[in-house]
């Protein structure tokens, strides 16, 4: 079966009695490790328990197809449900869990951890056409999700957050979920714990202290070589883009983005403002580093040219 994605967090802390296996594919591939950490947390309690929970990799199953059935079947030593976590899984291996979810042994619950796999993907064919397994699609966050992300982080940790400070941060994460962690845990240590009080308030200069390295900042490098016409530049920050996990659609987003604040500065420097007041009016502000070349970008791009530019990147 396939598990909807409005349904899918509450599905990895709750599994379906019914559902055997749980297989976890997509782009954001540390989405897929943290839901299978957490299936696994759901049934075994601890993952580190070395009676309830075992792993091994889809290649370790390809070289003994009796694997999977042998851990299915086990009991623990402690009692308990058992967890088997097979992680890398493809293609290769759908035979296999074809078979196994026709007649599932045992209760242990297999979570199958793959790639960005296709529609067509025989792997997952054979999880959403079987009754007792279930497929999960794990994409980016975006949006209303990514939000969610951000705020439950800095909640947790006693923080809130400017305005400015969560639109920047909304820009610069969310291509991978365990990037987005690691860079909000970042800004907490950063900040120090909430303590009594009102909590402390991140603002944008902290989120930039703290995300300013992170992959998604580097898709400003990359908009700025678009806008300059610099393709040295833009050949090497479009491979290190593509190298950290950035998908086509996500980079063509903060080009857009970027000649979007171009034509925003144009429009209220026709209304009268200078460069100066233009600037001070985009919102989330302009990271310090980028100010000058973006400057340099709002002069020499008339606002007919940065029309055509947004129409060609929309249709593309």
């Amino acid at each position: 079966m396939k598990v909807s994605p409005r349904n899918s967090a509450a599905f990895v802390k709750k599994p379906d009695p019914k559902a055997r296996a749980v297989l976890l594919y997509g782009p954001d591939l540390g989405l897929v490790r943290e839901w299978g950490l957490s299936l696994v947390k759901a049934v075994a309690e601890d993952v580190n328990d070395p009676f309830r929970v075992v792993e091994f990799t889809g290649a370790d199953l390809k070289a003994d197809p009796s694997r999977l059935p042998d851990e299915a079947a086990a009991i623990s030593f402690t009692g308990g449900r058992r967890a088997v976590r097979i992680r890398d899984a493809g293609d290769q291996v759908a035979g296999n869990f074809k078979d196994f979810l026709a007649d599932p042994v045992g209760d242990a619950l297999i979570v199958v951890e793959g790639g960005d796999l296709p529609a067509r993907s025989s792997l997952r064919k054979a999880f959403e056409a079987a009754p007792s397994g279930a497929a999960i699609a794990c994409y980016r966050d975006e949006n209303k999700n990514l939000d969610e992300v951000i705020s439950a982080t800095l909640t947790q940790a006693g923080l809130s957050a400017s305005k400015d400070a969560l639109l920047y941060l909304r820009d610069n994460l969310g291509g991978d979920r365990q990037l987005t962690r690691r860079e909000l845990e970042k800004l907490v240590l950063y900040m120090g714990t909430g303590g009594q009080g009102k909590p402390p308030q991140v603002e944008l200069a902290d989120a930039q202290a703290c995300v300013g390295d992170s992959a998604a900042l580097g898709l400003d490098d990359l908009a700025l070589a678009v806008g300059a016409g610099n393709m040295a530049e833009l050949e090497r920050t479009l491979t290190r883009s593509l190298a950290e996990g950035n998908d086509p659609i996500r980079i063509l987003r903060a080009v857009l983005r970027h000649f979007q604040r171009l034509q925003l500065v144009a429009g209220w420097r026709g209304e009268g403002l200078d460069m100066e007041g233009a600037l001070k009016k985009l919102r989330p502000p302009l990271f310090w580093k980028v100010v000058g070349p973006f400057k340099a970008q709002a002069t020499r791009w008339a606002p007919e040219a940065l029309a055509r530019a947004i129409t060609s990147l929309m249709r593309t």
